[in-house]
């Protein structure tokens, strides 16, 4: 790996710790307790991730901050399915387009809704097989935390496109890159 290679390695390692560290305190205290767990808006945070973020540093830093978040607020036997379906919801934006919040990453948000919906309602029921529940109470159970889990997609999608308008606005991804903003001067 060359210099230039390893620098932006480190780059995206750190950043990726930074979103980690920002899911994880947008899921674990800002939160609503439900039925089988809790709704955030830290998915919100993760959308803004994968559109900034390489996919592989993206899918880490939701499945460790949403992960963390699920085993430190006492619903570790979720970690697994959050895990899996944090680091899938990461992988289908893309940050390699100019702005945050572009055609692609609106699409995203619909597919990671469901990835989100029905990677949590497979996840309940089959959580609730496995500690020796009925099937029907588990398909019951699982389908009446949809509605909670779709409030959390749309929470997280508004903070996503105001989030990541506002930064769109600063040029933020150019400034991430380290070039400058398109119509921005050198002030000297």
């Amino acid at each position: 790996m060359n210099r230039k290679d390893t620098h932006e390695h480190l780059r995206y390692t750190i950043l990726a710790a930074m979103f980690a560290a920002m899911i994880y305190v947008m899921t674990a205290f800002v939160h609503i307790p439900t039925q089988q767990g809790y709704i955030h808006i830290g998915d919100g945070i993760i959308f803004l991730a994968a559109a900034l973020l390489p996919a592989p540093y993206a899918m880490g830093a939701a499945a460790v901050g949403a992960g963390l978040s699920d085993y430190l607020s006492g619903f570790a036997i979720w970690v697994l399915p959050t895990v899996i379906i944090k680091a899938a919801t990461a992988a289908v934006f893309t940050n390699g387009r100019q702005t945050i919040v572009n055609r692609r990453n609106l699409i995203a948000c619909a597919v990671a809704w469901l990835i989100c919906v029905g990677g949590y309602y497979i996840s309940g029921v089959v959580l609730a097989l496995l500690s020796g529940g009925e099937i029907h109470s588990a398909l019951a159970a699982a389908l009446a935390d949809i509605p909670t889990n779709i409030m959390q997609c749309v929470g997280s999608t508004a903070l996503y496109i105001f989030l990541g308008f506002a930064l769109d606005k600063m040029g933020f991804k150019s400034m991430l890159s380290g070039k400058r903003p398109a119509g921005r001067k050198n002030s000297k």
